[in-house]
């Protein structure tokens, strides 16, 4: 009696069970032909898709209220800018990323870069790479700053110069003298609104940056030294955009067009502040020690550093590293001057703890690319050295600036022998 009742529940289970089958296909076939995108349409978790779809309604049909034709062109709206957000984090993890793998396998991305690895040619035939590639240009930058290059610039290169108003007299000797040797190809990076003013009556190409906060306060007041150590941040917007740039302090008098005077092999060019060929192309200095007695002497190499208010820089990722690594030991080191980290971070090699810079350099010409003292000291008194016609002179010996640059015009240009005589070498203090 057991067993059959068991059976028989078992029976009425298997039915029910067949039963719930039978009535879940047939609510399934119901479902599936009064609903055939599901409850959930798929479009209301996509809203390209929904767009998509949406535009394809509003093409067919003419009935579509302005209501909905005004959302729909608000989620294309709202796309579009998430569109071209997610296209800048895109491109900024990008840069990111290139940063990252500059510092691996460098000198093989440099063979892929620059050609196929080369064997060695006969002894005395070989020369190594002098000219690094230039970087290519991103007018996102500073779309402002491109268009108006395009205009200045001469072959993408040009003379860029900072000015405020603390040195407006001197400035329009530099750019008066520009004029006169037929250099079209400059540009005053003004700090303050009366040198934009200035400019523009004179008929000088002038730019005035967007504001900033950390520039504008030393832009506004600061001294020499000050508004020079600027120039490291600025210059980094005209590398990017794939200009060579002529950096030139406004204590400078141009003679002659000096684009027709540089070498274009390095990633710098500067004009040095050596005072005779020893001095500025280097020398070997021995060092002498007694109490060391047979190594008494020890040979030391010796350069005098290079002028950081004038040298030529190609768009080169070194030299655009060059500019990040001053720029960033200056704000670090607001003591320091830019001058001397400009060639600590030049010409100090790699060593335990420091990855040296791996930038080409040339010295400039020093008596075509003259600096006071080699003017005052040498030249002036030489015979035949004042028959020369420097490209430049630069005044970065002497404080008494304005009246030394106005006697250098006087002598090169306006032919007064006696010009220069009334001045010591040095200074009075």
């Amino acid at each position: 009696m057991a067993i059959l009742r068991r059976d028989k529940g078992q029976s009425l289970s298997g039915s029910r069970i067949a039963l719930a089958v039978v009535v879940g296909v047939l609510l399934g076939f119901v479902f599936s032909v009064l609903y055939p995108h599901g409850f959930f349409s798929s479009d209301l978790a996509n809203p390209h898709r929904r767009i998509a779809n949406s535009n394809l309604q509003t093409g067919s049909s003419s009935c579509e209220s302005p209501e909905r034709i005004k959302m729909l062109k608000g989620d294309i709206v709202l796309i579009s800018e998430k569109n071209a957000e997610l296209k800048k984090q895109a491109r900024e993890l990008n840069e990111k990323l290139q940063l990252a793998e500059q510092g691996q396998d460098h000198a093989q991305k440099q063979v892929l870069l620059l050609g196929k690895q080369q064997k060695a040619g006969p002894f005395g035939t070989v020369k190594g790479l002098r000219t690094n590639p230039t970087v290519v240009p991103d007018e996102s930058v500073n779309a402002r700053l491109a268009k108006l290059l395009e205009e200045v610039a001469v072959h993408k290169e040009l003379i860029v110069a900072l000015a405020n108003s603390n040195v407006k007299a001197m400035l329009e000797v530099w750019f008066t003298n520009i004029k006169k040797a037929g250099i079209r190809n400059y540009l005053v990076v003004a700090l303050d609104d009366h040198i934009v003013d200035f400019c523009k009556s004179n008929d000088v190409p002038v730019y005035k940056r967007d504001p900033d906060s950390d520039i504008d306060s030393v832009a506004r007041t600061g001294g020499n030294h000050a508004v020079s150590g600027l120039k490291f941040r600025i210059l980094r917007e005209f590398l990017q955009l794939g200009y060579s740039v002529l950096l030139s302090d406004i204590d400078i008098i141009y003679l002659q067009n000096p684009f027709d005077h540089l070498y274009r092999d390095s990633d710098v060019e500067s004009m040095s502040d050596g005072h005779d060929n020893m001095t500025a192309y280097g020398f070997n200095n021995v060092f002498d020690e007694p109490a060391m007695g047979w190594a008494r002497y020890a040979h030391t190499m010796r350069i005098w550093v290079y002028n950081s208010g004038f040298f030529y820089i190609r768009p080169t990722l070194p030299s655009i590293e060059l500019l990040d690594r001053v720029a960033g030991r200056l704000s670090r080191e607001p003591n320091s001057w830019d001058q001397a980290v400009f060639n600590e971070e030049l010409f100090y090699p790699s060593h335990p703890g420091y990855d040296g810079l791996h930038a080409a350099k040339r010295t400039l010409d020093i008596f075509l690319f003259m600096n006071s003292k080699v003017l005052f000291k040498t030249v002036r008194k030489d015979p035949a050295l004042k028959k020369l016609k420097p490209v430049i002179v630069h005044v970065n010996y002497h404080p008494d600036k304005l009246r030394r640059m106005q006697a250098v015009v006087e002598f090169f240009v306006n032919g007064k022998k006696d010009a220069l005589d009334p001045f010591p070498d040095g200074s009075d203090w």
